[in-house]
């Protein structure tokens, strides 16, 4: 893609935008935010953790976003039989005894991790190096995966039964924790009309990877005040126990802090945030707008914030 300076690229980057959002609105009634977040994490080179009650087309956001993103697709059902070599791949002995290596699903450039809380702490590992280092090891040997990709993954936070909570590590790979609630009555209304009929919806492709990959680049051009940063870091520091800009409220209420990863995602996720809103560097208000997803999963409240039905987001609201 050539432009002539970088402020015509973000123009065009908020066309591309909104002209996809347009697209993923016919098929996905209402949940703005979510779609913008889900968006974001993706032009900023992250993963995202999409959590809510069964019905709220988390699947369908995601098999809608890929369609739209024009983008190769693979839905990974987790299950508590399932192993990591059925995500990563393994080797075959071929009609000429050699070893050969068989890809798995993982290898793509969209990948639904489905229900992901209900596979053993094993398989869920199997996704770490995935998500982290963008390639996967197997019998000594390294495998670089697509490029762009995302892992968009699901969870049902009220079943108990046969689920297995993530690791701190794992969570700690998503960029947002994105937390979908039910839609408002008119949404839901018009949710039942299209999806009671014969109406098949067709999706035109709005990006290709080589575009995404442009965009990706793109962001992490826009420069930063140094008074954005440290706004951010000093926010990341203040859920922290041993930091000295540890808050009354954090010491009183948190058990663990977030680490560096979260003033990372802050950063570049104010960088999308701004982009997507036609701005040409982050403010204050776009690391704030993007903090509550970002910082969610990665705080520990203690017992005490449990027993007084103190709330991870009332915290990070307060300390914002």
């Amino acid at each position: 893609m050539n432009f002539k300076s970088d402020t015509e690229a973000i123009e065009a980057f908020v066309s591309k935008y909104k002209e996809l959002n347009s697209e993923i609105s016919k098929v996905i009634v209402g949940q703005h935010d979510t779609i913008k977040n889900v968006l974001i994490s993706v032009f900023s080179k992250g993963h995202c953790l999409l959590v809510g009650v069964p019905g709220l087309a988390k699947t369908l956001l995601v098999n809608t976003i890929a369609d739209a993103l024009g983008l190769s697709f693979n839905r990974i059902q987790f299950t508590p039989d399932l192993m990591p070599s059925d995500i990563i791949g393994s080797e075959i002995l071929d009609e000429q005894r050699n070893f050969k290596f068989i890809k798995g699903p993982l290898f793509s450039n969209i990948i639904l991790a489905d229900e992901i809380n209900r596979t053993p702490p094993k398989t869920q590992a199997a996704l770490l190096e995935a998500m982290q280092e963008r390639q996967v090891t197997a019998a000594g040997k390294k495998y670089l995966l697509d490029n762009p990709f995302f892992v968009l993954a699901t969870q049902n936070p009220i079943e108990q039964e046969g689920t297995y909570p993530l690791p701190e590590a794992q969570l700690d790979r998503f960029m947002f924790n994105v937390w979908l609630d039910y839609p408002k009555f008119e949404e839901e209304l018009q949710i039942v009309k299209l999806t009671t009929t014969n109406t098949n919806v067709q999706l035109t492709k709005v990006l290709n990877a080589e575009e995404i990959i442009f965009f990706q680049d793109l962001i992490r051009k826009i420069p930063v005040a140094d008074n954005v940063i440290e706004y951010a870091v000093k926010l990341v520091n203040k859920t922290r126990l041993n930091s000295e800009y540890s808050a009354d409220l954090t010491k009183k209420y948190v058990q663990w802090g977030a680490g560096p990863r979260a003033s990372q995602y802050l950063i570049i996720g104010a960088k999308c945030h701004a982009a997507v809103h036609g701005k040409f560097s982050p403010d204050i208000e776009d690391v704030r707008a993007v903090a509550t997803p970002i910082l969610r999963h990665r705080l520990v409240v203690n017992y005490k914030a449990e027993a007084e039905g103190i709330s991870v987001e009332e915290i990070i609201k307060q300390l914002l």
